[in-house]
């Protein structure tokens, strides 16, 4: 199942799931006592899964939408924590990293976690505002997001799929001289909008292998990253493992997973985003996000 979070008129959020037709069928116009946020719709496991099926099957034409008559909003519009991010999991982006500051290659030993805020986070579609007296290097970064759903503590590496809610796509934006400037990762990845999410969430029992689907992303139709996420230095098991490790994951946290080579600033010469450039990243099995680049005047 693909689960949306949209919008028919107006900002009110409702919850919905993709049909066989590609139709969008309204979960809570359908069944008046379905969770009315993804959040409680996670919350509530997989017996809310199990009704949303049921509904699929069963709901009627009206609430059948086609859809380009609603908005997609990002499945979680503000996640109750900031979102778990990790740094450095492709060996080609560790590569292409150090080669760009001219400086020794050395891989992590550990998963890197750091965080972006919760209003940094938007939709599929959003325009993304570059503001220049903030940041001069803005820069793309393609990512697999994990959904937590049941959660917990100290899961191990063989429960971890289990504790996986489903999977969507973020767009990991960082304002790389921010990076540099304070000398740590979280101020240049938190700037508002620089998490694009989405379009949706894809239950986890929709995908055979998370850990082998291909990703892409272009700027104006321009390929430039391309990888499979069995390419990760640290798998997601290992990355719910570790993260999980003396620290409860809740229903509906979520975590990027990584972002593998081609970033803008590791181009000759770089190449940083800039107004007007769309930006869209493509995974296997769950869609596009989709999101253009505003200069602030």
């Amino acid at each position: 199942m693909k689960f949306v979070s949209f919008a028919v008129s107006g900002h009110t959020p409702h919850v919905g799931a993709l049909d066989n037709d590609g139709r969008i069928v309204d979960l809570c116009a359908a069944s008046v006592d379905f969770p009315t946020s993804m959040l409680d719709l996670i919350g509530e496991g997989e017996s809310a899964c199990d009704r949303a099926r049921e509904i699929i099957n069963d709901a009627p034409a009206r609430v059948r939408l086609a859809p380009d008559t609603v908005r997609l909003m990002a499945p979680i519009q503000r996640p109750t924590k900031n979102v778990f991010c990790v740094g450095r999991n492709y060996k080609e982006h560790v590569d292409e990293g150090y080669r760009a500051r001219g400086t020794e290659i050395v891989y992590p030993k550990a998963p890197q976690f750091f965080t972006k805020a919760p209003t940094a986070v938007v939709g599929p579609d959003d325009v993304v505002y570059l503001d220049p007296r903030v940041t001069q290097k803005f820069d793309y970064e393609a990512e697999l997001g994990i959904v937590i759903g049941s959660g917990g503590k100290n899961i191990s590496e063989a429960d971890a799929l289990d504790a996986i809610f489903g999977f969507t796509i973020i767009n990991d934006l960082t304002a790389r001289d921010l990076q540099r400037h304070h000398d740590q990762w979280f101020k240049g990845k938190s700037l508002d909008r620089s998490c694009p999410m989405g379009p949706c969430i894809v239950h986890r029992s929709a995908i055979s292998d998370p850990q082998d689907l291909g990703l892409q992303l272009t700027v104006n139709g321009e390929l430039r990253q391309q990888s499979r996420t069995s390419n990760m230095i640290f798998s997601i098991s290992k990355i719910i493992a570790d993260l999980s490790l003396g620290m409860t994951l809740e229903p509906g946290d979520i975590i990027a997973t990584g972002t593998p080579q081609g970033v803008g600033f590791a181009m000759e010469p770089p190449c940083f985003l800039a107004d007007g450039d769309e930006v869209v990243i493509e995974i296997e099995q769950i869609g596009q996000l989709r999101n253009r680049i505003e200069e602030v005047v």
